[in-house]
């Protein structure tokens, strides 16, 4: 496969590509000039995979921790964000007015405000009291004594950082709501107009309309847009590290704080971000 994409390059495509690892090389000629910059990238494997004398095996590194964490907010996120946008969604085209109303001011309402300062507000305004209220931290202590501690540890990692990923995983599946309701909504609106009519027509009501008809057409259509906003959600993910959530790009602030290697860390997760990106979008090309 690779011996025939090669084949049906251009020489122009050659000269591009040579072009640009020309520049490529440019660049770090001038920063490594520059910065006089003693590079460090033999102490960056044990950082994702070391051997634990102790434990007699190999355990994820730092940075492999991290990466596991921003897996696990991603995914949960992704689900609460997917159902709330749905229903959401499915709201701004209902019938009634009130509904369609209110649905739109929470779309319009998280749209149009920063994610970093939705975090802000829905972490120290909301988010402390409601695990406070609900005890949810002396939970967590009392499930990382339990028998099964390894099963929760498998599914939310440290337990007793648990409250802190709740809360990250809630407002970053809030914020992403707010967009995949709105790609749900050009979803159904897509759907033609004759369609409806002709569910109508056998004597369909409206939630039987949308279940077996619209709904249907609409999801085969927003399987796309809603691939890219996943994706972009991996991204988003790292916003949550403000309010100390120990994914990837917090992992990756602390060990630039313990050894200073500020290009080996951060190129490092950078490579790490973009293989994650790149293999859900391999599988949502798939899955499309």
């Amino acid at each position: 496969m690779i011996g025939r994409g090669l084949a049906r390059l251009h020489w122009l495509d050659w000269l591009l590509l040579a072009l640009i690892g020309l520049f490529a090389w440019h660049v770090w000629a001038q920063i490594d000039g520059a910065l006089n910059y003693k590079w460090r990238w033999q102490i960056m494997p044990q950082y994702l995979l070391r051997f634990d004398d102790e434990a007699g095996r190999w355990v994820p590194g730092t940075l492999m921790v991290g990466l596991l964490n921003t897996l696990r907010i991603s995914v949960m996120a992704a689900a609460l964000a997917l159902l709330l946008g749905v229903v959401v969604g499915i709201a701004r085209c209902a019938r009634q007015l009130t509904v369609r109303m209110l649905a739109r001011s929470y779309v319009e309402l998280l749209r149009n405000i920063p994610s970093v300062v939705v975090i802000f507000i829905f972490y120290f305004f909301l988010s402390e009291q409601l695990i406070a209220a609900l005890e949810v931290e002396a939970w967590a202590r009392e499930v990382a004594r339990g028998e099964n501690a390894w099963l929760w540890q498998i599914a939310f990692g440290d337990m007793r950082r648990f409250p802190s990923l709740v809360s990250g995983i809630l407002v970053l599946a809030l914020f992403e709501a707010a967009f995949v309701a709105e790609i749900v909504r050009a979803g159904i609106q897509s759907v033609p107009q004759g369609q409806r009519e002709a569910a109508r027509a056998i004597g369909l009501g409206w939630r039987d309309e949308m279940r077996f008809v619209v709904l249907p057409q609409a999801m085969r259509k927003v399987v796309p847009p809603l691939a890219s906003q996943f994706i972009a959600l991996v991204k988003n993910s790292a916003i949550v590290s403000l309010i100390s959530v120990h994914d990837l790009t917090y992992r990756t602030v602390e060990l630039v704080s313990s050894t200073r290697a500020i290009f080996e860390a951060w190129i490092t997760t950078a490579i790490l971000y973009g293989l994650l990106c790149l293999c859900l979008s391999l599988l949502f090309r798939r899955l499309e």
